[in-house]
């Protein structure tokens, strides 16, 4: 055999996430996302197939494999005792994400989309939600992530997914800022809140009502408040300090809130204004602005 025709060998371990959990609960999405965070996502893989993927040698990227009640050979007992052999393999880092849902909130999405449920396909959703919860309580007892979506938004489970799954070799520490509205809230997937609530609100001043805090007639209103700036600088400070020692323990990704009534005017200027200062510091930042995501199109800068 030719040097050329030498397998490679992997010289980091092989991130290995399973993504399992109840029909209609977001195991799909989440494969998805986990794709465009650069895993290789396989999809119902069968179950014996998933010890022979791990040996090829060329495997590089993290990879994340979804498995649920019609995946080929599936068994609670066969799932259990082959996620115990991967785990005893060297080489491999592996992580069972289980994605839960309240059954109340699987009957709505299977009546919403006049889905059939694969356990039972002839009969009530209801009968086959009950069932499958049941059939899967000792996986989800063995998860080492659970993520419920009953109230998340395709954002939110983005976020989580982000949060915990980001390859560790991305560079540095990413930071993620979110503005929100109170009223519809706190994301879940933030690691720190601010609320901004105590300075005086925009919306009261008719010709700032239908702007947003990226405006700088906005900002500068804001700015008025004799307690914004001290506010900024010391979460400023705060995060200066608390940053470098997420990133020596490891830690790949940060979220920080800033919620406020309508999420509109104050938490989205503070989101902007920190994002300037932490960019200036040499942070990697993103920027989400929950309600105006919600609400379509993002107006034009003012």
């Amino acid at each position: 055999m030719t040097k050329a025709d030498a397998p490679t060998h992997r010289t980091e371990p092989l991130r290995l996430v399973v993504v399992t959990g109840p029909s209609g609960a977001g195991r799909t999405t989440a494969i998805r996302a986990l794709e465009d965070m650069s895993f290789e996502a396989i999809d119902n893989l069968p179950l014996s197939f998933l010890p022979t993927l791990l040996e090829t040698p060329s495997q590089s990227r993290p990879l994340a494999v979804g498995i649920d009640v019609r995946t080929r050979d599936f068994s609670v007992d066969a799932v259990l005792e082959t996620l115990e052999k991967l785990r005893q393999r060297p080489g491999v880092e592996l992580d069972l994400l289980y994605i839960d849902c309240r059954a109340d909130v699987l009957l709505r999405r299977f009546s919403e989309t006049r889905r059939r449920h694969p356990m039972s396909p002839s009969e009530t959703p209801s009968l086959g939600i009950e069932q499958e919860i049941e059939l899967l309580e000792p996986i989800r007892a063995r998860a080492d992530h659970l993520i419920d979506t009953s109230e998340l938004t395709l954002h939110d489970l983005r976020a989580d997914l982000a949060q915990t799954f980001s390859p560790k070799s991305s560079a540095g520490l990413a930071v993620s800022l979110i503005s929100f509205s109170y009223k519809r809230g706190v994301p879940h997937s933030v690691d720190m809140v601010f609320d901004c609530r105590f300075l005086q609100n925009p919306y009261w001043d008719p010709s700032l009502r239908s702007l947003d805090g990226r405006s700088e007639d906005v900002a500068n209103y804001v700015r008025e408040d004799a307690r914004f700036a001290p506010f900024l600088e010391k979460v400023t400070d705060l995060c200066a300090l608390l940053l470098p020692a997420y990133k020596e323990e490891g830690k790949s990704h940060l979220s920080i809130g800033f919620g406020c009534t309508g999420g509109q005017h104050r938490s989205v200027m503070m989101t902007e204004q920190l994002s300037r200062g932490l960019a200036g510091l040499g942070w990697q930042v993103s920027i989400q602005h929950r309600e105006l995501d919600r609400a379509g199109p993002n107006p034009p800068r003012h």
